[in-house]
């Protein structure tokens, strides 16, 4: 068993941890491709304990599970290929500024995180056109030199946070699956594959497609891709529809 402290910086909703980088962070103790569930939103500056089970990996605080991973292969969905200049435009369509975001200070796509702080991946949707999957997002992202691991490269868990929150915007801006763009959600679970990390100040592309609802859950794909739109990580999510109280952690 191994504990970690999830710092502040590393927010989703302001009083818990984005799910992306907790699951990539739970990931990392499984190796390979790997899926995560989260059963309740882990919190922030506290002692977590990460145990190894017979099935995968689990998150823990004082005796209740927060969190089970497992490994899985995941198959490569059929991902859109964006140029970067789309990826541009696309952020410019973002209906999500600071005062329409329902968490503007996520780690991963708060517009009130700064440059070097936050990754601020605030994707907007394309254009309709007959190679991009209906409710496909988008937006650029540069990564950080602080990102990187010991190797160079960004660290897992980061892309597996730059993988998770345009899941949640193309999930809840599906029109065409009853989705009003309003709604608030938390991720259930998510799924992730990677195939090369990118380093520090590499033009990168991350899209994310909705791809269908059972009443309160919300699927949704995305995808890492480099400036020349080779694919370097695949990832699927569940969301749940929740109320903005649950969403905040209030209940």
């Amino acid at each position: 068993m191994t504990s970690i402290v999830i710092d502040r910086r590393f927010c989703g909703p302001p009083e818990s941890a984005n799910g992306g980088y907790v699951c990539g962070m739970l990931a990392g103790h499984i190796g390979g491709s790997a899926e995560i569930t989260l059963l309740a939103p882990p919190p922030l500056g506290q002692r977590l304990d990460v145990v190894v089970t017979e099935h995968g990996v689990e998150l823990r605080q004082d005796g209740t599970t927060l969190a089970t991973g497992r490994r899985v292969d995941i198959e490569s969905p059929e991902v859109p290929v964006v140029p970067l200049s789309e990826a541009r435009d696309a952020v410019r369509r973002s209906r999500h500024d600071e005062s329409r975001h329902p968490l503007p200070t996520c780690f991963v796509c708060g517009p009130r995180r700064v440059d070097g702080d936050g990754l601020r991946i605030i994707p907007g949707p394309l254009p309709s056109r007959a190679d991009y999957k209906a409710g496909t997002v988008a937006a650029p992202w540069v990564p950080y030199p602080d990102l990187a691991n010991e190797d160079g490269a960004v660290a897992a868990e980061f892309i597996w946070a730059a993988l998770d929150c345009p899941t949640g915007y193309a999930a809840v801006g599906a029109q065409h699956l009853g989705m009003t763009g309003a709604e608030t959600i938390l991720l259930g679970r998510m799924s992730a594959r990677i195939e090369r990390r990118p380093r520090p100040g590499d033009r990168c592309v991350v899209a994310a497609w909705p791809t269908g609802r059972d009443g309160r859950k919300l699927f949704a794909n995305s995808a890492l891709l480099s400036s020349d739109g080779t694919i370097l990580a695949v990832a699927r999510a569940t969301w749940l529809l929740v109320d903005r109280q649950v969403q905040l952690g209030e209940r």
